[in-house]
């Protein structure tokens, strides 16, 4: 079955739909040997190629998503030159495709990571023009004030322009140590991710992260059960609540692929690789 070009390309994770068809118009991608046209379509069996280096064609459609519990010390890439350990190094294989980390997050930040092998899903959940929210744990070093929340709630200029946090609001301490000492969590929500976006937030304030958690990301939280370095295969009502918050038209998904609850996700996951213990 034949589709548009552009979306078998956005499927296949090169780029947004609207990107793509720039790159057939300026004469970048060539179907079977003959350069493409806005409005041509193509096959499984077609011979794609962009720049003149050929393109794998995805023909299972059905979007799958991973939620990962990063921890710190990974690095976001699919490989590293120094040899550190990446996100990408636990995560299953696909027959087709490959996965596409949705957004990034630094090598000492840790939480909440999610991978897809829908490249217009995973375009469109980074893109700033979606304003997908993103939630952190932030603990603090420093002293912070009202007037100083005040700040990074109204905006302030980075070397990349205009940042600004949606909300922040500090959590209770949660030892003695923390309620006497200098160090307290606040929760905060920005709607783009630029690099280091929180860290640089709170610095330009002259106070220091000294610990960073993602713990949400548009409509999906991560929950307890998934332990650091571990990950979990959302389930269709989650995926399309992903869909959903990007304007994309939620796909369909057949029976056999849906989950009671995470929990029972987890259970099975445990049972498959002959642990069962109590988590």
């Amino acid at each position: 079955m034949s589709e548009k070009l552009q979306k078998v390309l956005a499927t296949a994770g090169l780029g947004s739909r609207r990107e793509l068809e720039k790159w057939i118009s300026a004469g970048r991608v060539s179907v079977n040997g003959s350069v493409a046209k806005l409005g041509d379509r193509a096959e499984a069996t077609d011979r794609i190629m962009v720049d003149g280096r050929p393109i794998k064609i995805v023909t299972d459609d059905s979007p799958r998503v991973l939620m990962y519990s990063k921890p710190e010390g990974e690095v976001s890439t699919t490989a590293d030159p120094d040899g550190r350990p990446t996100v990408f190094d636990k995560l299953p294989r696909l027959n087709r495709g490959r996965w596409i980390a949705i957004g990034r997050l630094d090598i000492n930040t840790s939480g909440l990571l999610l991978f897809t092998n829908h490249g217009e899903l995973a375009n469109r959940l980074m893109h700033p023009s979606y304003e997908v929210k993103r939630e952190y744990m932030a603990r603090i070093h420093g002293e912070v004030d009202e007037a100083m929340i005040k700040r990074l709630t109204d905006g302030v200029i980075l070397e990349d322009g205009i940042a600004k946090f949606q909300t922040v609001k500090a959590q209770h301490a949660r030892s003695p140590e923390e309620r006497g000492g200098s160090n307290r969590w606040f929760r905060v929500i920005l709607a783009e991710g630029r690099t280091r976006e929180v860290r640089r937030l709170w610095e330009s304030q002259d106070v220091e992260v000294n610990r960073l958690k993602r713990i949400s990301y548009g409509p999906i939280e991560l929950p307890s059960i998934v332990r650091r370095s571990e990950y979990i295969e959302l389930d269709p009502k989650q995926v399309i609540s992903l869909f959903r918050a990007v304007a994309l038209k939620p796909p369909r998904f057949s029976e056999k692929m849906v989950y009671k609850d995470i929990r029972e996700r987890k259970e099975k996951k445990l049972r498959a690789r002959g642990d069962t213990s109590k988590r």
